[in-house]
């Protein structure tokens, strides 16, 4: 059973030695694994580490090149649903493909393990799940029972086109594990998205705005803020909106650990007001 067992890693360490990813969150997952020496190609947004840069790119999240790809001469390429119909291109040319999901935080450790098993770094994919595992427990019982609205993106004005967590992210999960809820009440799948009508009838007690490319866009923490001083939410009424501007804020992977521990000083700071 053993020898089994060793024959079974060995096949899957040799066949990953050329890897692709196509997502930023596979990328950074298979950083911190210790594997990243094995990446041969990325996305044009995979930044983290920053060693990624130096990778070669092909193409974007949403419609990675297959001519750049192969030219690569991967022994597998780990991807998202969203890739499906290229799996099935590179599954005919005899290229080995991964989907990982990574939509709910249970997905999250799943695929860690999932990566670490392909890469033979078991042991590390278990220590990164423990460290999550801990940091989810420290966001529980610090406030309850309270509305947490999270917005993604730049709005500097609040008519219409704000992008809020819809309840099939992870981020959702985070609030629901918080032993509060998500403020956007909507039976919808997919991409909920608000005009400031929704946004009052929401009214949240907690507003936090996932902005990771202000800083790129020229944007201060005064214009994002300012819009929703006149609306009458009790988050604006207890001055309970933040801002968490870092790149991690929308990449489910093992910097997962960076927003619980922002998202655990907002339910701290809540706490106070």
């Amino acid at each position: 059973m053993l020898l089994k067992v060793y024959i079974l890693l060995s096949v899957l360490s040799v066949a990953s030695e050329r890897i692709v990813t196509l997502s930023p969150a596979i990328n950074e997952i298979v950083y911190a694994l210790g594997a990243g020496d094995k990446i041969v190609g990325n996305t044009l947004y995979s930044t983290y580490p920053p060693r990624s840069a130096l990778v070669s790119k092909v193409g974007g999240f949403f419609n990675p090149n297959i001519e750049k790809i192969l030219i690569l001469n991967p022994d597998i390429v780990i991807m998202q649903k969203n890739n499906q119909k290229l799996a099935k291109q590179l599954q005919r040319l005899g290229i080995q493909t991964k989907t990982i999901y990574i939509n709910r935080l249970s997905h999250i450790s799943e695929a860690i393990l999932q990566i670490g098993e392909l890469v033979a770094k078991v042991p590390k994919a278990q220590e990164i799940i423990k460290n999550i595992k801990q940091h989810l427990e420290d966001i529980q019982h610090i406030i309850r029972h309270k509305k947490i609205l999270m917005v993604m993106g730049h709005n500097t004005e609040l008519i219409k086109n704000i992008f809020v967590v819809g309840k099939d992210l992870y981020l959702n999960d985070i609030i629901t594990l918080s032993g509060n809820t998500n403020a956007m009440v909507s039976t919808r799948k997919g991409q909920p998205i608000f005009n400031q009508e929704n946004l009052i009838a929401s009214n949240p007690d907690i507003v936090i705005l996932l902005a990771h490319s202000m800083h790129q866009k020229g944007l201060s923490a005064s214009e994002l803020l300012h819009p929703w001083q006149d609306l009458p939410i009790s988050a604006v009424k207890h001055q309970n909106i933040y801002i968490i501007d870092k790149e991690y804020s929308g990449i489910p992977s093992d910097r997962l650990i960076l927003f619980l521990q922002d998202f655990k000083k907002i339910l701290y700071a809540s706490k106070n007001h």
